[in-house]
């Protein structure tokens, strides 16, 4: 026989999953920036220098 379905988890499952996700994502995004953004920086800097 088959199982009672529970809707209310499966969905409370797909939406955290997709949290986690868009979490790990943005974190990705957040730490390419800041690795880019000293390298603009510095050029920048030493620009203004000459």
């Amino acid at each position: 026989m088959a199982r009672k379905p529970n809707y209310n988890f499966e969905r409370m499952e797909r939406e955290r999953l997709k949290a986690i996700k868009l979490a790990e994502k943005t974190k990705a995004k957040r730490e390419a920036r800041v690795r880019e953004s000293p390298a603009v920086g510095g050029e920048s800097t030493s620009e203004d220098d000459d």
